[in-house]
């Protein structure tokens, strides 16, 4: 180990710079600094030089050249385990730098503007930060790279127990951070430069999957498996906020996305009841409340245990109604005072506060790989729906068919929803034959099915479907069509006085 005896600062983050920087020459570290760290620094009170002392030239371009120089460059990346190296310093009159201190540019802030300039993402592009990280992760055994305010604290404390030293398993630790905060940056500057072309391709080459971990769960969808969740902070289910309740557990997350992504399909108050990633409930109705107790009544049994979406802020009355059962957890994007207080009286109950996300993506993991598609944002537009049978859709019928087609789309395939409007009645879901789907949805209904309609995830292949659904109660159907036998299951619902629109969009859901 070496004593860090100079010390380059140079931070966009200036989030405990100051104390930081006052510690260390407190130990005797010479500091160099640039810009507005240096003028921070020197405003405490603190000995600090600046990097044009040091070079010899000074700060150019608007900032742009301050620390690429080879009197920083060489100082940081000679190996002191090296005659040559350290006799090319002495020969140049430069002085080892033993530990670099940086954080980049905002450019995220920059990139986060939908209608930024190309200009100004290009402007808040960092060359110096990632040069001079980079230099010294790649000569860690000499020197210390200190990326974030966080780590400042344990650098301090090792420094003061040994001797102003750090171990080489603390410079090997924070150099993978540097290299992983340089990757990162990086990787996010591609992405958002790749969405300024009005031609950039959905599917991107190549595919990028890099996350913060935001925490590690308890265990997976099994408790021998590992887990840990990534995403970004603040963003999506992923990164919602949870203001109540126990750990959650992997098969949480995966519950609550799929209760969150459907009730974001309905534009008025609604609720999804999900379990096991299949809605066993689902309404939309004038108020929040309404929406709980009819989405509730679709099937209690199975909402026991389950977990909960709405996409309007929980007030007391929604609260309540949910405090009436056992449920697993609740997203949604705000809660009242009052709504708090009932739902964290439940201890296990865990509440999530979730800000919508923009994904734009949908990636699966296979054996060697990942299969990645656009986002299923695929909406019904009525006017381009086709009926097919002599027999067209009531206005109350129709109001059932777009309510359940939107169910649909969240119902593992084979899906089959039964619906009147504002409510899901019955769901047959994740079945190998459609007919069976059909059985299973009449099966789990507790309301009566009769005059409901019916949603297909995709085309009826033989008319024992539709028969079925009809002798249960049934009165129209919704389905993509492109069945080679569309002509028999149309002239089934034509034999049985039933109504059916092809959308000619299906909806399918491994």
């Amino acid at each position: 180990m070496a004593r860090i005896q100079r010390v380059l600062l140079s931070v966009t983050d200036k989030t405990g710079i100051v104390e930081f920087a006052r510690d260390l020459s407190a130990l005797g570290a010479e500091l160099i600094s640039t810009g507005g760290t240096a003028s921070l620094i020197r405003g405490a009170g603190i000995p600090v030089r600046d990097v044009s002392e040091i070079t010899g030239f000074p700060e150019m371009l608007d900032g742009r050249v301050k620390t690429l120089h080879p009197k920083v460059a060489g100082g940081i990346l000679a190996m002191r385990s090296h005659p040559a190296h350290m006799q090319a310093l002495d020969q140049h009159g430069i002085a080892p730098i033993d530990m670099v201190v940086v954080n980049l540019y905002r450019f995220e802030e920059a990139a986060a503007k939908s209608d930024a300039l190309l200009e100004d993402l290009i402007e808040n592009i960092d060359i110096g930060g990632p040069t001079m990280i980079r230099a010294a992760a790649k000569n860690y055994p000499d020197v210390a790279v200190v990326v974030s305010p966080a780590d400042y604290p344990a650098i301090l404390e090792e420094l003061r127990s040994h001797d102003c030293e750090l171990s080489i398993e603390t410079r090997w630790r924070l150099a993978k951070r540097a290299f992983r905060t340089t990757a990162d940056y990086d990787a996010v500057i591609s992405a958002r430069l790749d969405q300024v072309d009005a031609a950039a391709v959905a599917l991107p080459d190549p595919l990028s999957l890099r996350a913060p971990k935001l925490m590690d769960l308890r265990y997976g969808e099994n408790p021998h498996q590992s887990a840990a969740l990534y995403g970004k902070p603040g963003q999506g289910l992923a990164g919602a906020a949870q203001l109540h309740g126990k750990e959650l557990s992997y098969n949480n997350l995966v519950d609550l996305d799929a209760a969150w992504q459907l009730a974001l399909e309905f534009s008025q108050p609604a609720v999804a009841i999900i379990k096991h990633t299949n809605p066993c409930g689902c309404a939309e109705q004038e108020t929040l409340g309404e929406a709980y107790r009819k989405a509730f009544e679709c099937d209690p049994v199975s909402a026991y245990g389950g977990v909960v979406g709405l996409n309007r802020p929980v007030d007391e009355e929604t609260a309540r109604e949910m405090a009436k059962t056992f449920l697993e957890a609740i997203a949604a994007p705000e809660y009242s005072r009052e709504a708090l207080a009932v739902l964290t009286a439940r201890r296990n109950l865990r509440v999530m506060q979730v800000t919508p996300g923009s994904d734009r993506l949908v990636v699966k993991s296979i054996s060697g790989g990942f299969l990645a598609q656009t986002v299923d944002d695929g909406k019904l537009d009525p006017a381009s729906a086709v009926v097919k049978t002599q027999r067209a859709p009531s206005q109350e019928e129709w109001r059932a068919l777009e309510f359940g087609w939107k169910v649909a789309k969240h119902v593992k395939s084979n899906a089959i929803v039964y619906a009147r409007p504002g409510q899901a009645v019955g769901v047959g879901a994740g079945q190998m034959s459609r007919v069976d789907s059909v059985k299973i949805g009449a099966m789990k209904a507790v309301l009566p099915l009769q005059g409901t309609v019916v949603a297909s995830d995709a085309f009826f292949p033989f008319a024992d479907g539709v028969e079925e659904a009809i002798r249960q109660g049934a009165t129209a159907f919704i389905q993509p069509g492109g069945s080679v036998r569309d002509q028999e299951v149309i002239a089934a619902a034509d034999r049985l006085g039933a109504a059916m629109v092809f959308t000619g969009m299906r909806h399918f859901r491994h």
